[in-house]
């Protein structure tokens, strides 16, 4: 007898082939049998009507905190996430010296805004060396399997000390240094490495992160670190300046190693090049025996502003900062006062001295590019929808119509404004690179951007709208599930997943793709130390189950955790099919 039978459901293994109806047998943590009139489980999924995917990979989160204090390992476990990969951007929290813990929170507060106070409460620092930092991790299990990369930000400051400032030049002893630590964490289980080099990422102080300024040779050096292991990935976020020509020396680091480099791609206000040069820069690389993957997202990467967010239209208003720092029930009994709705309606704002200045102008000022979220928002919306056009068409000023929907829900309403991959208005860009080889889904920032963005949703997101509902071309369900399983599993050597073949890890999700709705997010104050965050749920899935176990249902959270930590590339161990 099987341990558990999902029964006949649509079976969408994950290769990219056509789906099949079938049942999906499991023993243990694996898959045993893909097939017809499979024998009887001792717990079975009656899955008629359903789709049966793999379980999601996603390989673009910062969960590096959360993930020491949280099993759940919400929002991306809602969405039929089963394996995360952490540790982007350079940031995170390992290695570490106990002089530097303040120091590597207040880099991911400032990069990935997620509250200081939250990690400083929640994480134990029961670690120093990355090693040290994996060994940690498991010893809380969860509903998902977790991997690292060694981020930059953390091996420059356990090196360089007080002397990590921006612009900071190590010595060649630094960056052999740097370069025996990263390959510590590699062969100690790391899937690879991070680094960011934008202007976009800034600690809390507001100074630049540890990789901005870092030169080709520092780069080049940690990436063979890695070679001499002989496994894994070099990540970047990059602004991807001309004259770092960064695509050349991310070429000579593949070809020379043999390892994947990888990088986001994006429609951004920061990046010299535009996206389409960066795609052509890679290709140009790639066809001379370079292997780069560019990360894309699926949809604008957008702010969601609220009063209680990060960041809202009327952040600076002078009216505003009279109150910023009272209690939120003092703040919304202001808000409904006529007289503070006009002053907040009619003030000009107030600027910081900023070096993104403009970009914050487009935040507090942006209208035709605000758009209202609304239960069935769509989040690839026409500019006929935005806050400048409803305003018009319901004869007010554009600032009283925003006033008015954050007010909504008893001031819990949501203004969406997409700051990257939406300069044309529109997702038309992404369907080709969706249908590329080199491209893998990606950027949905899971656990990070507590108070702005809530992308972790990005695998719900894919079946709704890409695959469903949207007016333009749409991707094949075959095709988005191969996207988000298999092709990011292989991209970090976790061939034992993204598959439903016998011998395959069994991690699955059973959806219902005619019920299948992303929910409006909310924002919870559910953080240690009451830290804010937002979060998004979703209708449809029926049942997600990670190596063997059934971890959700309908949504909720069952209870066991058989999730672990990822050392080091997973192979796939061929198992005989069994009734």
């Amino acid at each position: 007898m099987h341990d558990l039978v999902i029964r006949g459901g649509t079976v969408v293994d994950g290769s990219g082939g056509t789906p099949f109806v079938a049942d999906v047998a499991v023993a243990g943590d694996r898959i045993v049998a893909v097939g017809q009139n499979l024998g009887a489980g001792r717990e079975e999924i009656d899955a008629g009507g359903k789709i049966v995917t793999p379980g999601f990979v996603d390989v673009h989160t910062h969960y590096d905190g959360q993930a020491t204090w949280d099993a759940e390992m919400a929002p991306s476990s809602w969405h039929g996430v089963t394996t995360v990969v952490m540790g982007n951007c350079g940031v995170g929290f390992a290695p570490a010296k106990p002089d530097r813990h303040e120091w590597l929170i207040s880099l991911m507060e400032g990069v990935e805004d997620i509250p200081g106070t939250a990690l400083a409460e929640g994480m134990s620092w029961d670690w120093e060396t990355f090693p040290e930092y994996m060994d940690a991790l498991e010893k809380l299990p969860r509903t998902v399997d977790v991997a690292c990369h060694v981020p930059h930000g953390a091996v420059r400051a356990y090196v360089l000390g007080d002397r990590e400032k921006p612009g900071a030049i190590p010595t060649d002893a630094d960056i052999a240094e740097m370069s025996r630590i990263v390959e510590e964490g590699v062969r100690a289980g790391a899937l690879g490495f991070s680094t960011s080099r934008t202007v976009l990422h800034k600690s809390i102080d507001g100074e630049l992160v540890p990789g901005t300024t870092a030169t080709a040779e520092e780069l080049i050096a940690i990436g063979r670190a890695m070679g001499r292991v002989g496994y894994g990935v070099f990540e970047m976020a990059s602004d991807l300046k001309r004259e770092w020509n960064e695509f050349q020396w991310m070429g000579d680091l593949s070809r020379e190693t043999g390892l994947p480099v990888t990088f986001a791609a994006l429609q951004s206000i920061a990046k010299e090049l535009p996206l389409e040069e960066q795609i052509e820069e890679m290709r140009s690389q790639n066809a001379t025996g370079a292997n780069i993957v560019a990360q894309i997202a699926l949809r604008g990467n957008g702010i969601i502003m609220a009063w209680q967010g990060t960041v809202h239209p009327f952040r600076f208003k002078p009216a505003w900062n009279e109150i910023i720092d009272l209690p939120w029930e003092t703040q919304l009994a202001k808000l409904k006062d006529p007289a503070f709705k006009k002053r907040m309606v009619e003030e000009g704002n107030v600027w910081p001295e900023s070096d993104i200045l403009d970009f914050l102008k487009v935040v507090a000022e942006g209208w035709p590019v605000h758009f209202e979220m609304d239960p069935d928002f769509n989040y690839e919306p026409r500019m006929d929808e935005s806050i400048m056009a409803r305003a018009a068409a319901a004869g007010v000023s554009p600032a009283e119509y925003a006033y008015d929907l954050l007010m909504k829900d008893d001031g819990k309403g949501f203004i969406y404004f997409p700051i990257l991959n939406y300069r044309d208005g529109n997702l038309n860009f992404l369907e080709d690179l969706q249908a590329a080889d080199d491209t893998v889904n990606s950027l949905s920032d899971g656990g990070a951007h507590c108070g702005t963005i809530c992308d972790a949703a990005s695998p719900t997101f894919m079946l709704q709208h890409w695959v469903r509902d949207r007016a333009g071309a749409r991707v094949a369900l075959e095709h988005a599930i191969k996207r988000q399983c298999r092709d990011t599993a292989i991209l970090y050597g976790l061939e034992d997943r993204g598959v439903l073949a016998p011998g395959y890890l069994a991690d699955l999700n059973v959806i219902d793709m005619e019920a299948l709705k992303l929910g409006k997010p909310w924002l919870a104050f559910d953080l240690p130390a009451g830290g804010k965050r937002l979060l998004q749920k979703a209708d449809g899935y029926v049942a997600t189950v990670k190596s063997g176990v059934v971890t959700f249902r309908d949504g909720a959270m069952q209870g066991p955790t058989p999730g672990g930590v990822i050392r080091g590339p997973q192979r796939v161990e061929m198992a005989m099919a069994a009734e």
